[in-house]
């Protein structure tokens, strides 16, 4: 009489376990952040500005984020300068004062 056959749980738990390993050595995805320049009218007051984008990290979402969280508060987006990751947050801390991370 032949065994029976090994229920789909043991059959499957290797490859499950290959693909957490995978996974958790996959790096994570980097964080992005934009810096901008922002305007107000009446009377006219302008801002620099750091911000971190969700989603992919390009000029395109980053202004479509950003037009819209400034927008909430009364701002217009004038232009996205540049998009960079954690590396390039510090040194514009100072230069973007309260608008450093706050949209």
């Amino acid at each position: 009489m032949s065994k029976p056959a090994a229920p789909l749980l043991h059959r499957l738990a290797p490859a499950g376990l290959a693909l957490g390993l995978l996974l958790a050595a996959a790096p994570a995805s980097a964080a992005c952040y934009a810096d901008y320049k922002a305007k107000q009218d009446d009377p006219l007051r302008l801002h620099y500005g750091v911000a971190e984008i969700s989603g992919a990290c390009e000029r395109g979402n980053a202004e479509a984020q950003l037009r819209q969280r400034l927008a909430d508060a009364g701002w217009n987006l004038l232009n996205v300068l540049g998009l960079f990751d954690d590396s390039g947050l510090e040194e514009r801390r100072d230069s973007a004062g309260e608008f450093y991370l706050r949209f």
